[in-house]
């Protein structure tokens, strides 16, 4: 036990200790009576029974509340009830074999007994469950946090990969290409898919989930300049059928995954790269690569990956599938 869990265990045991001061209030206001009623020779021991019910109660409340906030995680309120009182019933069982054996006025039996224990096992499980509620929320307000901090990071992945002086040399080499060719429309359509891109970057940080078809359109724009850069050495093949455009996927989630085919693979006239684009039965849409390993690890920080992962697990509550059997990369993305 570390030392903020000590600090917490010893505030709990004093305030376990103030509680039990209410629960045998009426204990105290019959103890005159009762050492009068029972004479001097018992008093000494009805003392030290009073003050073994009051350390008793004391223990009981302070463990009951320690296993409702550490041990017992559960939001159904009714089973922690349940758990509360089998453990409160364990410790009457203690109780009354105690005040059997040694009380010199046994009330194991009284209604006031079974009222304070009744009290005990209603608040401690009352104050795990508060206790819960609040951790809770407390854990999704930090995903939430965490979320937009994440998606902060994947826009500014996003940007430093796309909006640097690689990307605008490689985007003004396609155009110039496409004006050598004197191909107008190509030219055209070519500088209309680079500001698609930058459109649906530069607004991913106001979006959490997209349908499929918005990022698919975003892909496809992608996909377009990418396949200009390699001279068709790079292609992408989407199959995905207009019914299922409707689903939902965290927005940017194919842009790393294409990335990683560029970083990771070579691409040239003899390892021309297809990349395939599908929904699977499932219900998951299914990202796959052949696998043409560069000579040398690329320096990448390994991150994109992670942070998907990361998105889909806060986002979806759900987790993304990878296998690689080095010769095929495929990646599943579940859909909501």
């Amino acid at each position: 036990m570390d030392s903020s869990n000590k600090y917490i265990s010893v505030k709990l045991l004093l305030v376990s200790l103030i509680i039990a001061v209410f629960m045998i209030y009426p204990n105290i206001t019959f103890f005159s009576f009762e050492r009068d009623y029972l004479g001097a020779a018992k008093q000494t021991a009805h003392l030290f029974f009073f003050i073994f019910r009051y350390i008793f109660f004391s223990i009981l409340i302070w463990i009951l509340i320690l296993y409702n906030l550490h041990k017992l995680k559960t939001p159904n309120f009714l089973k922690r009830l349940l758990l509360n009182f089998f453990f409160a019933c364990i410790a009457y069982l203690l109780y009354s074999i105690c005040t059997v054996l040694f009380s010199p006025k046994p009330d194991w039996h009284s209604s006031i007994l079974f009222l304070q224990f009744f009290f005990i096992f209603i608040f401690c499980a009352l104050i795990g469950h508060v206790f819960f509620l609040y951790s809770e929320q407390r854990r999704k307000e930090q995903e939430i946090e965490q979320l937009k901090i994440e998606n902060l990071q994947s826009r500014y992945d996003a940007l430093t990969s796309q909006i640097n002086p690689h990307f605008f040399f490689n985007s003004l080499n396609g155009i110039t290409a496409l004006i050598r060719k004197k191909n107008e429309k190509k030219t055209l359509s070519y500088v209309n898919k680079l500001s698609d891109v930058f459109r649906y970057i530069l607004q991913s940080e106001k979006k959490g989930l997209v349908t499929l078809e918005e990022e698919l359109d975003f892909v496809k724009a992608f996909c377009y300049m990418m396949e200009i850069r390699f001279a068709n050495k790079l292609v992408f093949k989407i199959d995905v059928k207009k019914k299922s455009m409707g689903l939902k996927i965290p927005v940017l989630s194919l842009l790393p995954l294409i990335d990683n085919v560029v970083i990771h693979n070579i691409i040239d006239s003899e390892h021309k790269m297809e990349v395939k684009i599908w929904l699977n039965d499932r219900m998951e849409l299914v990202v796959s690569n052949p696998v043409f390993p560069k000579l040398s690890p690329p320096d990448t920080n390994g991150t994109g990956l992670i942070n998907l992962e990361h998105r889909f697990s806060i986002l979806m509550n759900k987790k993304i599938r990878i296998e690689n059997d080095g010769k095929e990369f495929r990646v599943f993305l579940p859909l909501r």
